[in-house]
Parts: structure tokens; sequence; C-alpha cells
């Protein structure tokens, strides 16, 4: 079989859609999009995402600074357009999206489903991407809706 032939099942675990954001001591906010974030923990309350090293605000994340995973539910989606493709370091779409930062100095999207608050564990690389585990600080519930669910065309790419 063709990698894409075995890849084929894989794009079909669904996951949900979320934009995972970081604020530096110095005050850049950074954020991208991502699938792949899955509770892994009950107590403590862990929940595990998967992360390409070169994404924005990875290196705040691994410092320990709080961090916010924010769930994009199914009905408030304009937002993402502006993490979608990335953008260049330094020129975050921030200003352009409605947010606010909380006492603990996570980037709370407003737009957003809910927003969860984490803090960095730890660490591993099984391969491309780094599984981060983060206990969960903090959670808002935005809105009252459902939860996006994306599904791959295959498991060889976002």
């Amino acid at each position: 079989m063709s990698d894409k032939e075995i890849a084929a099942a894989v794009g079909h675990i669904p996951s949900g859609l979320f934009i995972v954001c970081a604020q530096s001591e110095d005050g850049q906010k950074d954020g991208y999009l991502a699938s792949w974030v899955q509770q892994v923990s009950f107590k403590p309350l862990l929940v595990a995402l998967a992360v390409n090293p070169d994404r924005p605000g990875y290196e705040t994340i691994k410092s320990g600074r709080p961090f916010t995973i924010n769930v994009v539910g199914e009905n408030e989606t304009a937002y993402l357009r502006h993490f979608w493709k990335g953008y260049p370091p330094g020129q975050g779409p921030f200003g352009e999206v409605n947010h606010e930062v909380s006492e603990n100095g996570g980037i709370l999207m407003k737009d957003a489903l809910s927003t969860i608050e984490c803090k960095f564990k730890e660490s591993l690389k099984p391969g491309d991407h780094e599984i981060v585990i983060a206990e969960v600080v903090q959670s808002y519930v935005h809105h009252d809706a459902k939860s996006k669910v994306h599904l791959r065309k295959n498991g060889l790419d976002y």
C-alpha cells in the first residue's frame, strides 16, 4: 500500500479546531490554528496538544507562561482566517480579533466557544510534532453552541 492509502483512514479520526495563544513576557501575543488537542487526565486535569515547534508562541508555551486553547464553535468562525495561513513573526492579528487578557496572562478569544487556560508540564517529541502536556488552570465558557468538528482528507496533512 502507498503512504496515502495507509493514511486514508487516519484522516477519518475527528478532531476539533482550536486557536492556541500565548503572550510573551514582553507582551508579544501569538496564536495558531490547531486540531490535535485532547484531554488526557482527570486528576490532575491535563490536556495534550501536538505542536509544530515552528508555530508562533511555542517558545512562550515551553517557558511555562500561561497559554490558552480557544475552542472553535460551529457557528462563530470568521476569526479563523486570521490564523489559517499563519503570519510573519511580530505581526499577529490580535488588533483585529475580539479578545482580552486574563488575570493570569492568558489570551481569551471572545468569539470562541470557550477558552482553556493552561500551564506547560512536560513534552515529548515522537515524530515531526512535539506533544505538550499541560495542566488546566482555568476555563471560560463564552457561548452556548457545539464545538466545530474537523475531518481531514487523510492522515498526511492538516
